[in-house]
């Protein structure tokens, strides 16, 4: 369940190394509550994750002279790694007394953390699962709110609920970034509102040539390296 996604304006399968490579190396660990008797819906699940992302990027601690600042922008000066653990039960409750925030959608938790080195992990998060879970819509997705930003999925891809977790939550960062500070308080103030969804192949030619921010895979896990994974269409980037 995790990914390591292509830098923004890398082009597609790039072999060369950039500054992000020869940066230090960090991860914005997730966490999603899985409990055996009550998974989350997965389309619920991809957008707390993308809420999740989000909501500690517009932290105050993550900016400034806040706690996460220092380490936040180490993140964000190499490649935005993200991993998606499962936790249930006690791991759940040990993840949460860990500093971070508890994003809560319709069914679904996720919990994320300020990012840590890649092989300094806390250990009640090293010990989660990162593979082996699967999750399902009860009912398809209503179509989005073309007010609302929409996270959307390439159509050619078969990623887990994991990778596509933290797919969702790479697009979201990407639009986040591509918007004034104006619109990144509206976003905040409104709670984050966004849509997950999977482009039928028509629209997802379109929007891969629409100029928005696309998330192109670095082919660590699942798919092949360079795969344009979603496009992160925000109304005030159309």
């Amino acid at each position: 369940m995790s990914t390591d996604p292509a830098a923004p304006g890398d082009s597609p399968f790039q072999t060369d190394r950039t500054p992000r490579d020869e940066a230090p190396q960090f991860v914005l660990p997730l966490v999603v509550r899985i409990e055996r008797d009550a998974p989350p819906a997965r389309t619920d699940a991809l957008e707390t994750a993308a809420r999740a992302v989000l909501t500690i990027l517009g932290d105050a601690r993550s900016t400034g002279d806040g706690e996460w600042a220092e380490v936040m922008r180490d993140w964000q000066d190499a490649r935005i790694r993200k991993v998606v653990r499962r936790a249930r039960g006690s791991e759940w409750r040990r993840a949460e007394a860990l500093p971070g925030i508890t994003l809560t959608g319709k069914s679904a938790e996720v919990r994320v953390f300020p990012p840590v080195p890649l092989d300094g992990w806390p250990k009640d998060l090293a010990k989660l699962q990162v593979s082996g879970t699967e999750l399902d819509d009860p009912e398809p997705p209503a179509p989005a709110d073309p007010s609302l930003p929409v996270i959307w999925f390439s159509p050619e891809l078969d990623m887990s609920a994991g990778k596509s977790m933290a797919q969702a939550g790479h697009g979201a960062q990407l639009a986040w970034w591509e918007l004034s500070e104006e619109e990144r308080v509206e976003w905040r103030d409104a709670g984050y509102p966004l849509a997950v969804r999977t482009a039928d192949p028509d629209r997802w030619a379109e929007l891969i040539d629409s100029g928005l921010p696309l998330v192109q895979d670095a082919g660590f896990t699942e798919i092949a390296p360079g795969s344009c994974t979603v496009v992160a269409e925000h109304p005030a980037l159309r």
